[in-house]
């Protein structure tokens, strides 16, 4: 018997955001091996038959290693069974899923990649705003804070120069630091009244999000996990009514 290792994205939480792919799989799969930030919402639509295992990595504290993840996708594939590595957001942006294809490729397991919506876009809809607008922002950047510590300033793509015209909307996942973060911003060149969106549990019940400025951003109340942050002109446009509190000036530049 040869079993089969399906890495899928639950989407940022709201289960109505699963793809028919994802949910298709998960409702077949015999071991759902999932991270923390996995909904329970979502884990409710695995088969009642499955095995259902906790393998979240979250903030320092880990309940099994990547590489015993990777043993427990391939052991149980080996034995047959068909695995959902179910991962929140797209198993492709920050979720390890390359040490986790070249874990299966090298034990000779049949694998299939089912996308996910990342975080970041369900973050974005639920506020209203276009990450890319051709007036302000023509290119977006993804990058995670748990790396941004200690990198020098021209780590960070520098603001227009001349503060007009199209710049990059910056998505932070996981930003542990902020007042790090909107220190280096400042140094790269990016402006105190650039807008920024911070947001905690994106498209669920919780999801809160605060709506304020680079010069501010220090001052916005630590969040829960999971959270991001997402920085640039494009971000002015966030709606107010429907999802943030806001700590911004009288007025946008």
């Amino acid at each position: 018997m040869k079993g089969k290792v399906y890495l899928v994205g639950a989407g940022p939480g709201d289960p109505e955001l699963l793809t028919l792919r994802a949910l298709r799989v998960l409702e077949s799969a015999d071991v759902v091996l999932h991270d923390d930030l996995v909904t329970s919402a979502i884990l409710d639509r695995a088969s009642p038959a499955a095995q259902v295992i906790n393998v979240g990595k979250r903030c320092g504290r880990k309940t099994f290693s990547q590489e015993g993840i990777n043993q427990l996708m391939v052991s149980y594939a080996s034995d047959g069974y068909t695995v959902v590595r179910l991962q929140g957001g797209d198993p492709l942006i920050f979720g390890r899923a390359g040490e986790e294809i070249t874990a299966l490729r090298d034990a000779g397991v049949e694998f299939e990649i089912v996308p996910g919506v990342t975080s970041v876009l369900g973050a974005a809809a639920a506020a209203q705003v276009s990450l890319t607008d051709r007036r302000v922002a023509s290119s977006v950047i993804f990058t995670t804070g748990h790396h941004c510590g200690g990198k020098n300033a021209d780590a960070w793509p520098a603001a227009n120069p001349r503060g007009t015209g199209s710049s990059a909307t910056i998505v932070v996942y996981m930003p542990t630091d902020i007042a790090s973060i909107a220190e280096q911003l400042s140094t790269a060149g990016w402006k105190g009244e650039t807008p920024c969106l911070l947001v905690s549990n994106a498209s669920t019940a919780h999801e809160t999000a605060f709506l304020t400025t680079l010069a501010e951003l220090p001052q916005v109340p630590q969040l829960p996990s999971p959270k991001l942050l997402i920085v640039g002109m494009a971000v002015k446009a966030a709606s107010l009514k429907r999802m943030c509190h806001s700590l911004i000036p009288t007025a946008w530049p």
